[in-house]
């Protein structure tokens, strides 16, 4: 070995000794583990399919990162039935704890938000808050009649129909009631009578477990409380846990945008009405394509909304009508019977009682009143046209433009060309070749021209 390396070798056996030794002593300064965090899911506005989606996405991802439990803040109208038992079934099958909030302040759990937040392991309300008002709504926007008493109901009797959906709608909530250690008979007043409730009278009645306000406030008081989770009891243990809040990803915001009913209804009008321009002026492209691609996203949104296609099916032939107003001498009669068929459609397209699922009327009345109007200037062309007197040969002549072929001098005679004719023509004052002017008589094969 050189002797300069066997110099060297000490001096690099220390300095590594030293470096495991500073290695060592410097491991237990690695900063601690982060907190513990629990996954928050915003539930808010009208439940439809893109909020069942969101939750149960965000259920299963809670379930997959080991989430010791779910805050699920609740702010709702209410919604579609069959997105709230969708959410409901995943709150059941979750295998973490989920904590219903009503929040902030201000905020409501109504119709379908009852259902959820009674499905929920803990229910939580923020101050100035409600919920409640969970009468199903019948097929055609009524809402049932509450029984007063047993068997024996105010107002109109209800249908088979009715009873069925109302007592299958108790049946659930009562199920919910008694899997969560809740107020049964309040749940069924909330059903059957439409009953809210605020905060502080939620809490007496034991409809829900705590008030809080404010989410510090909520992890304090869930510490310590135990839950039955799918059969096994579980205790909550909130210290150091950290609420990490999701939010929809595109697709689920992309869905919220088409099943909302609004513009599932104007894409439907932008495809019809594609779809019947390019029909009547073959080859122009873009209206098919934009129409076809407008009609198929509005129809996918229907399959997922309350839908009714009879609604559908007069929009789509009353439209067709007040486009044929405009090539067939009908008078207004198409196009005044596909106005009415238009606005009747529209305004039984949806189940107008289920809470933000409906269409505006001042939309409905505005698009009304346009084809309305338009209808009638299309009769009014049309009778106008009527009342003129017939022109037929050089009657018709009269008043049409012509285009001089030659310099014409005041009161001569020269060529003009009308309608790709040459015609003999006397001006009135000169006129330059090229120059266009209007006829004013017509004398035999001679015109009499004027300048324009």
């Amino acid at each position: 070995m050189n002797p300069r390396m066997k110099a060297l070798l000490p001096v690099l056996m220390l300095w590594l000794a030293g470096g495991l030794a500073t290695t060592r002593a410097a491991a237990p300064a690695v900063p601690a583990a982060p907190s513990r965090a629990a996954i928050g899911l915003d539930l808010s506005g009208a439940i439809g399919p893109a909020s069942a989606r969101y939750v149960v996405r965000g259920l299963r991802t809670a379930a997959r990162r080991g989430s010791p439990f779910v805050i699920l803040e609740i702010d709702t109208p209410g919604g579609l039935e069959t997105s709230m038992r969708e959410i409901v079934k995943a709150i059941l099958a979750a295998p973490m704890p989920v904590v219903g909030y009503v929040a902030p302040s201000g905020a409501r759990a109504a119709s379908a938000g009852t259902y959820i937040l009674y499905a929920c392991h803990i229910a939580a309300m923020a101050p100035a808050t409600n919920l409640g008002a969970a009468t199903p709504v019948s097929l055609g926007g009524s809402t049932p009649a509450p029984p007063t008493g047993k068997g024996r109901a105010s107002g109109p009797p209800m249908s088979a129909e009715q009873r069925k959906i109302l007592n299958d709608s108790v049946a659930y909530i009562r199920a919910l009631a008694e899997l969560r250690g809740r107020n049964v008979e309040w749940a069924e007043q909330a059903v059957r009578g439409a009953a809210s409730l605020p905060d502080e009278d939620a809490l007496r009645a034991h409809v829900v477990n705590l008030i809080a306000p404010d989410l510090p406030s909520l992890l304090s008081q869930l510490n310590g409380r135990r839950v039955i989770v799918r059969g096994h009891t579980e205790t909550l243990d909130t210290t150091g846990v950290t609420v990490v809040w999701l939010r929809p990803g595109w697709r689920t915001r992309v869905l919220a945008v088409i099943t909302n009913p609004m513009i599932a209804y104007g894409l439907l009008l932008i495809g019809i009405w594609g779809l019947i321009f390019e029909g009547f002026n073959p080859g122009g492209v873009l209206p098919g394509v934009v129409g076809v691609i407008s009609l198929l996203v509005a129809l996918f949104a229907f399959q997922l909304l309350p839908t009714d296609f009879a609604g559908l099916a007069l929009i789509a032939v009353g439209s067709a009508m007040m486009a044929g107003e405009f090539f067939f001498p009908t008078y207004g009669s198409l196009g005044l019977g596909g106005l009415i068929g238009f606005v009747v459609g529209s305004l039984i397209l949806f189940d107008a009682g289920v809470p933000g699922m409906s269409i505006s009327r001042a939309l409905i009345g505005a698009i009304a009143t346009v084809g309305g109007l338009i209808i009638l200037g299309i009769v009014y062309l049309g009778t106008r046209a009527l009342r003129r007197p017939p022109a037929i040969g050089a009657q018709a002549m009269v008043g049409g433009t012509v285009e001089a072929e030659e310099d014409i001098s005041g009161g001569g005679r020269g060529r003009v060309r009308y309608g790709g004719e040459l015609w003999n023509a006397v001006a009135a004052s000169s006129l330059r070749r090229g120059q266009r002017a209007r006829i004013v008589k017509v004398e035999g094969l001679q015109l009499w021209v004027e300048p324009l």
